[in-house]
């Protein structure tokens, strides 16, 4: 059989990098006594009255397609929320739209809004798909670093100096993934003033805006003049322990959700029937469900991150999500080494900062939703690690 000559994927699938997270979890798929803090997976079950609703949706022959907008019903419910929450008011008809996890809103975002050469403004590190996203849509990157010594909070001088006449868009995970992180209000008021001063769109991943610590969730689209140029992404998979229904959303304003949802019909077509009638469950009655999973990450945050600062990998304190973000720099390897040496002589698997940008370079992420005894031991392995290789 003929061999092609000619260079068949595109130049943009060949410009990004697989993921540094990938390499780990098949090589923790083979290792069954292994403590995992690599995947940014709650530990917990779908409440069973959410698992119910998803049943009870199959059990009734209610699999057609929904609208490409996702259910009357569970938009409403998502205005509902975000007016009671933040004041915020959306038409669910027009200005909703439910998605295949938050990672489509992301995907839908850059696409809607990028053009070639475009220029996209976001913290480093940040989630390993949003570079990825820019880049397919044939947007240019332009990681912004964050430093421990300002808790890993994006600045807006930073942001400021990275502004050029080719910025098109900011892209804000806040809370961020991988460190933690949470923008403070006079930040964001400041990121928002640039946005208006120079014209820009600003992309807010929101998927961990219910797991914050010791204060609330500011969202940028509450700011002075922002809801007209602030796309909003939010979702189930955190709050409710519901990644594998994938099942998100993104607010935005009508002409540009319109758009989003030209890309969505041809893509996608519509989130699953079942799914959409979980989510419903879990607006509706699953508060109680997010403040118990809310209370027992903080505890188990709380304990972990003392026990990182004892072993003497110095670690922030995370404001939001349930990611620890250590630095192991003084242990004399790097973070790839670090992780997989880890990972092989006390089977515990965190995953390099460095995967989530240049700025994770000497850090590594463990996330700390599993179970605390697990926790626990995971430390008591780490130190044993750290003090053979010290």
């Amino acid at each position: 059989m003929d061999t092609l000559k000619r260079e068949v994927l595109s130049q943009r699938v060949r410009q990004v990098k697989p993921s540094g997270i990938r390499k780990f979890f098949d090589i923790i798929n083979t290792m069954p006594d292994v403590i995992s803090l690599g995947v940014g997976e709650p530990d917990f079950v779908t409440p069973e009255h959410i698992r119910q609703a998803g049943i009870e949706s199959i059990k009734q022959g209610r699999t057609r397609y929904t609208s490409n907008s996702g259910t009357v019903e569970l938009r409403e419910e998502i205005a509902s929320l975000f007016q009671s929450r933040y004041g915020l008011t959306y038409d669910p008809i027009s200005q909703i739209l439910v998605t295949v996890g938050v990672s489509e809103g992301v995907d839908l975002a850059m696409r809607t809004i990028i053009d070639p050469g475009d220029e996209v403004i976001s913290p480093d590190p940040g989630y390993v798909a949003y570079e990825a996203d820019i880049i397919f849509a044939g947007g240019v990157p332009v990681p912004v670093p964050t430093y421990a010594q300002y808790n890993f909070g994006v600045r807006a001088a930073e942001i400021a100096a990275a502004i050029t006449p080719r910025t098109k868009m900011i892209l804000l995970g806040n809370p961020n993934n991988p460190t933690g992180a949470v923008i403070p209000r006079e930040e964001l008021e400041a990121i928002a003033k640039l946005a208006v001063e120079h014209d820009l769109i600003v992309v807010s991943d929101e998927v961990y805006s219910r797991l914050v610590y010791g204060s609330e969730h500011v969202s940028i689209a509450t700011l002075p003049q922002m809801q007209e140029r602030t796309i909003i992404l939010d979702g189930f998979s955190k709050a409710y322990a519901m990644t594998g229904w994938r099942v998100g959303y993104v607010l935005a304003p009508v002409h540009i959700l319109g758009a989003m949802l030209k890309v969505h019909q041809y893509a996608i077509m519509c989130a699953g029937t079942a799914a959409q009638e979980a989510a419903l469950q879990a607006l509706r009655h699953g508060e109680a469900d997010v403040e118990r999973m809310h209370a027992d990450y903080a505890r188990r945050g709380r304990m972990f991150v003392e026990g990182l600062n004892r072993i003497g990998l110095p670690t922030c304190e995370p404001r939001g999500a349930f990611y620890a973000f250590p630095y192991i720099g003084n242990t004399g390897m790097s973070d790839e080494e670090f992780a997989e040496k880890l990972l092989f002589e006390e089977e515990v698997a965190v995953v390099p900062g460095s995967s989530f940008g240049a700025a994770g370079k000497n850090y590594v992420r463990a996330a700390y939703c599993t179970a605390y005894e697990q926790l626990e031991e995971a430390l008591v392995r780490i130190e044993r690690f750290v003090n053979k290789h010290a």
